[in-house]
């Protein structure tokens, strides 16, 4: 029987991106347009908020104790020190059009950073998909989406997922570990015809897509085969993303946001902007992977390349 809580009241104007840092035993996520990155220690109940100059949209951790985000303003390297974060650029590959920024993203398990993109009037599809590696040259991989969301890997690797929430669709691609690539795209899940759409999600250690379901006030639980197989109330109309945590990652997060609600509905939701957690779902993720980026020298780029 699972058990929905909430973690720290907020509320965040648009919570997004939970990753559970099992080193650290900590959760960060971010409030997209704070703008602020936020970090839990769930054995204290202690909050820390770091200001941004940028809107950000997710983030991965680096094994020196600092994050690399996707943000308004390209690809940054952020350090989180007594109470300030401190950003450096990498990289920009949207360099050309301020109203779009980095969103969604995920590290695979060999350290690439997989980010997608979307335009903040939701104009045509412009938005895409990047990776950015070791050498920090953005790559663009896919594209012709609305809004990028939903990167999760199958923790055998041989798949990574991608939701156009606005599409309605998450797709599913076959995934080359070694080399970072991606082909044979195809439609793994439609909520077309459910209350919600798909929003960020992550793999549990069986192979099941999680997501938040953003506008139907809940989380969804999909089997590799495409199939919903559970979908879970939460009281905040507007979930965002979700993210195994804990001693045993057996406990899920789950991000929301009180700055999508209409004025008439706040009253109906006094819980969105929370961070809630979910425990008793019998499900176990896996370890979030490291950006293959250490203590080296960076550079600044500007273009992705084709």
């Amino acid at each position: 029987m699972s058990d929905v809580q909430v973690v720290v009241p907020g509320p965040d104007r648009l919570g997004e991106s939970p990753l559970w840092h099992a080193g650290e035993q900590r959760l960060y996520w971010v409030d997209s347009f704070a703008p602020a990155i936020r970090r839990l220690d769930p054995a204290s109940g202690v909050v820390e908020s770091f200001a941004l100059p940028f809107d950000i949209g997710s983030f991965v951790f680096c094994r020196d104790g600092s994050l690399v985000a996707g943000t308004r303003a390209g690809f940054q390297h952020i350090r989180l020190h007594d109470g300030q974060a401190h950003c450096s650029l990498l990289a920009d590959p949207l360099a050309r059009e301020r109203r779009l920024m980095l969103n969604d993203g995920k590290c695979d398990r060999r350290g690439r950073y997989w980010c997608a993109s979307v335009h903040s009037d939701f104009i045509g599809r412009s938005a895409e998909l990047f990776q950015l590696g070791a050498d920090l040259q953005p790559r663009r991989m896919d594209g012709d989406f609305i809004i990028g969301n939903g990167i999760a890997f199958a923790p055998d690797d041989s798949r990574m997922y991608l939701a156009d929430s606005r599409d309605e669709t998450v797709w599913v691609y076959d995934f080359d570990l070694e080399r970072g690539r991606i082909g044979n795209k195809r439609v793994f899940f439609s909520t077309a015809d459910i209350e919600g759409r798909a929003d960020g999600a992550t793999c549990d250690r069986e192979g099941n897509y999680w997501c938040a379901l953003v506008h139907g006030a809940a989380v969804a639980c999909i089997s590799p085969a495409g199939r919903l197989v559970e979908r879970i109330a939460v009281p905040a109309k507007h979930p965002t993303m979700v993210a195994f945590g804990g001693p045993r990652l057996d406990r899920l997060y789950v991000s929301s946001a009180s700055g999508l609600l209409a004025e008439g509905e706040r009253a109906a939701w006094p819980q969105a902007g929370a961070l809630f957690s979910i425990d008793g779902l019998g499900a176990r993720g896996v370890p979030e992977p490291f950006f293959s980026l250490f203590d080296q020298p960076v550079t600044t780029t500007t273009r992705a390349k084709p």
